[in-house]
């Protein structure tokens, strides 16, 4: 008995849904679409520093380096107990000539910075204590999500505004949007180092003052499809 009932509901829920679908199609209605781009500047720049035993003459301990790292960062006003993760610690054995076995010690962390020039700022400032394996990982915009929600806003607003001056001539007026989609909207949250990053070689730095690495802005589009009910 309550497997009928519910598939007495179910076929009631289909019908009510097929009636709307049936109505929705014998209105009269306008469809269009529109886009709304804007340009973004990253604000989250990770950098991966790698310190190596085997970088520097005579061998400087990695835990020597480490101080000398989180001092630099320090002076650049940089909060390394937040910013500042440890990604992997590993130990190399390598056999010399003299077949003595060394045990180099290598530790690679994670640098999150928020702008380009502090970005340049700590390349300059490491390389001055003899650690130049710097790469940049990925760069995010931090606000991303509300920006679509504000760009799919104005361009449906856009959209509106189309359809307007598409119905002007014949002279009919936009009524209330039945049907809207924004399926296409694309994914900035991570930018890859090669799209976001012209260059970020240390030697550039060496012999120059501290300027902004080629961060690039990035486009955020957003399209919506709406239909527009004609009046």
């Amino acid at each position: 008995m309550n497997k009928i009932i519910v598939l007495l509901i179910c076929l009631g829920f289909s019908s009510t849904l097929f009636s709307q679908s049936q109505n929705f199609l014998e209105k009269p209605y306008l469809e269009t679409s529109a886009t709304y781009t804007t340009e973004v500047t990253p604000d989250n720049i990770y950098l991966t520093i790698l310190i190596t035993e085997n970088d520097t003459k005579g061998k400087i301990p990695v835990e020597v380096l480490e101080n000398k790292m989180i001092d630099k960062l320090n002076t650049l006003g940089i909060d390394t107990k937040k910013q500042l993760k440890l990604l992997d610690l590993t130990s190399d054995f390598k056999k010399s000539l003299l077949r003595k076995t060394d045990v180099l010690k290598n530790k690679e962390y994670s640098l999150l910075v928020h702008d380009a020039v502090t970005a340049s700022k700590v390349i300059k400032a490491l390389e001055q204590v003899n650690i130049s394996n710097i790469r940049l990982t990925k760069t995010e915009y931090s606000k991303l999500e509300k920006l679509k929600i504000e760009l799919k806003g104005k361009a449906v607003a856009k959209a509106k505004q189309q359809a307007a001056a598409m119905l002007a001539p014949l002279e009919q007026t936009v009524g209330k949007a039945i049907y809207i989609s924004d399926a296409k909207t694309n994914n900035l949250r991570y930018l890859g180092s090669n799209a976001a990053l012209n260059s970020l070689n240390v030697s550039n730095y060496s012999d120059f003052e501290v300027s902004e690495i080629g961060i690039n802005k990035r486009k955020v589009k957003v399209e919506v499809t709406v239909f527009f009910e004609i009046l």
